[in-house]
């Protein structure tokens, strides 16, 4: 367009002169004046062609000069517009949870056909304020208020996260070794979903590898001199005292002890084979027992691991081994949920838990899974009975709303009817369903 403009200029400028001259003038030849002008007027176009094509490529080459630098920059800034931000601010959440139970250890609960209990009302804190993260989870029960965890992150390189406060002690099948509502028979000796006050590093998976290393000064509530008013209440099983000869499987302690600068880690590695992901990993903890006035002893515990899915199903193992080295005790302490408890000084442990994950769509229902956990633990240095637990079930997942539904036999198993100390040949049974609305 800008050539035929030119062109147009051009010739109503130079042609129309010369055609009013031809006529002024009538004994000048009209042929040869117009083919002078004719040559006059393709010299000077081709000149201006030249200029012009001169400055389409010094235009084409400020062009690639700025205006692609420029693109790449709108490139990056659409993407860093368009990539998912978190919500900077704190998150509230929580759940309300009840429960049934029929069991075989109670006649007053066979009687009634079983009973239907509030379980509990929790309120769940997570989010961030600038780089720092916040997670953390109260728990309300009839009997006790205790604090499952509440620490503060930071990450502070490319794979790595530092969190400290009440966090989860590293160790075996992450974060869960089992599926139901009753955890594995590792939890009740405090080697599952155990929560201590101290500082976490967690080496995020990558490279088909991750480690996680804690430091833990005391337990959740404060260790043996903790200002509370009751030493068992708290979620995770914890040790808080030496069973002495002549104690009751369920007193009091008179011999406090509590557990301190504990250190623990975890090594994971992530293959993959045929369709089959598997994490294979080693576990170990060492710390040391207080009295109040001085050290009294030490543990330790260790394990290895497997977690591996095809498809929908899960596989889990776990071996475990622990030892709480005093003296010449035999039994310790735990405390949790409100009540004291006894497990045996030293132990080993299995478990094998399968699952088959269902996604559906039924109503407000959007997922099942079936799953059948087993645990056990043997060789105990106070040479009571085995303790044995097996939960078949599933649980539903529907909007906002999931329930587990288990099948519990076991032997000297807390909850079900024992202890883990318990010298009982038969096998307990109970039927659970918790129903838990989470917002």
């Amino acid at each position: 367009m800008l050539k035929t403009s030119l062109l147009a200029l051009l010739v109503s400028s130079v042609l129309f002169p010369a055609m009013a001259a031809s006529e002024l003038n009538q004994h000048t030849d009209e042929q040869t004046a117009l083919r002078a002008q004719l040559e006059l007027l393709k010299a000077q176009i081709a000149q201006l062609e030249a200029r012009i094509a001169a400055q389409e490529q010094q235009s084409a080459a400020t062009v690639a000069t700025t205006v692609e630098p420029a693109m790449d920059n709108a490139t990056e800034v659409t993407a860093a517009k368009t990539e998912p931000q978190k919500p900077e601010g704190i998150r509230l959440g929580g759940a309300v949870r009840t429960n049934y139970s029929h069991t075989s250890y109670s006649d007053g609960n066979k009687n009634r056909g079983g009973d239907f209990d509030f379980d509990i009302f929790r309120l769940n804190l997570s989010g961030s304020v600038g780089d720092i993260t916040l997670d953390a989870e109260i728990r309300f029960f009839d009997y006790m208020t205790t604090v499952k965890y509440a620490y503060v992150g930071y990450q502070f390189a490319e794979n790595w996260q530092v969190q400290t406060g009440i966090t989860q002690v590293p160790f075996g099948n992450w974060p869960y070794n089992s599926h139901n509502y009753f955890f594995s028979t590792n939890y009740y000796i405090g080697l599952e979903d155990d929560h201590d006050l101290g500082i976490l590093f967690k080496r995020q998976l990558a490279d088909n590898w991750q480690l996680d290393l804690g430091f833990f000064k005391n337990d959740e509530l404060g260790g043996v001199d903790g200002y509370v008013s009751n030493r068992a209440d708290r979620y995770s099983y914890d040790i808080v005292g030496a069973r002495l000869p002549g104690e009751g499987i369920y007193d009091d302690p008179s011999a406090a002890l509590g557990e301190y600068n504990t250190f623990s880690g975890r090594f994971a590695y992530h293959t993959e084979l045929n369709g089959i992901k598997t994490e294979v990993g080693i576990s170990a903890l060492s710390g040391g027992l207080h009295d109040g006035e001085r050290r009294a002893g030490d543990y330790y515990a260790w394990g290895l691991h497997l977690n591996s899915h095809y498809g929908n199903w899960n596989l889990q193992l776990q071996h475990t081994e622990y030892a709480y080295n005093l003296n010449a005790i035999t039994r310790m302490v735990v405390g949790s949920y409100g009540f004291y408890d006894s497990i045996a000084a030293e132990a080993k442990s299995g478990t094998v838990n399968l699952a088959y994950s269902w996604p559906v769509q039924w109503g407000p229902v959007t997922g099942l899974q079936f799953y059948n956990n087993y645990g056990l633990v043997y060789d105990k240095s106070d040479a009571s009975t085995n303790t044995m637990m097996n939960v078949t079930g599933f649980s539903v997942a529907a909007g906002g709303l999931f329930t587990y539904f288990d099948l519990v036999h076991a032997r000297n198993q807390p909850f079900v009817g024992g202890s883990a100390v318990g010298n009982s040949n038969d096998t307990e049974r109970r039927f659970n369903i918790n129903i838990g609305y989470y917002f």
